[in-house]
């Protein structure tokens, strides 16, 4: 079969009617190489630096670059600064009680705060301990803290325990007091991040409750045994009669 790029008068021809596409022309790589050398090139090269090599770079620059770094300089800082605000905090820490109103109730304004109070002898404490410091991480934003409870509340009784509570502002916004509230001792991670978005403290990803299929299944199943008991009840009424 005849190359369609093979330089013949007849194909040629053939191009000509529009039998042929037109034939492709060969790429040249050192053309492509010095054009993506001078899109390269037309690239500040203040874009690629951090703020402190533009510092030492200063008088390298005539005026026109220094009027573009100052708008450089300070939209990097405003980057810089909306990062460390959202990566504030991004762990869960150990606060004592007489630490409770200034990282907790005098908070930073607008600052999501969730604190646990816990025993390290009930299991359930630890086991949000566990959970909370990986939500810490997943949610850099919000600032979890823990206390031993005898540190904040004197007498505060283990049925209580564990205890969650959620503040902005300096106002409880929500609360979870107890094993029950909390989640169960089988509590899964994303239950408890759950919890935690429904009363705004976390912005999650998840979709639905974890939990809901659960209680579907729940539901499901008391709905089944209830039909199966009624028409029991009343095949056993017609057999009396």
């Amino acid at each position: 079969m005849q190359d369609p790029n093979e330089d013949t008068e007849w194909n040629e021809i053939l191009r000509d009617f529009g039998i042929l596409p037109p034939k492709e022309e060969p790429k040249d790589e050192v053309e492509e190489m010095v054009l993506r050398l001078q899109k390269e090139a037309m690239v500040k090269p203040y874009e690629k630096m951090t703020l402190a090599e533009l510092k030492e770079a200063e008088d390298e620059f005539d005026d026109e670059d220094m009027r573009a770094i100052e708008i450089y300089r300070e939209k990097r800082l405003q980057e810089w600064k909306v990062l460390k605000k959202k990566q504030k905090f991004g762990e869960l820490r150990e606060i004592s009680g007489n630490q409770y109103v200034n990282e907790v109730t005098n908070a930073e304004k607008d600052v999501w705060v969730i604190i646990h109070l816990y025993r390290s002898s009930i299991p359930m404490c630890l086991l949000v301990n566990q959970h909370l410091s990986l939500l810490a991480r997943k949610f850099p934003e919000t600032k979890f803290v823990k206390a031993i409870v005898n540190s904040c509340i004197e007498h505060y009784h283990d049925n209580c325990l564990p205890t969650i509570f959620v503040y902005k502002n300096g106002q409880i916004e929500g609360k979870f007091i107890g094993i029950i509230e909390c989640g169960g001792i089988n509590l899964k991670l994303k239950e408890l991040e759950w919890k935690l978005a429904e009363v705004g403290a976390i912005q999650t990803d998840l979709e639905e409750n974890p939990k809901k299929a659960i209680v579907d299944v729940m539901v499901s199943s008391i709905r089944n045994t209830s039909i199966y008991d009624t028409d029991s009840s009343n095949s056993d009424n017609e057999d009396t009669k």
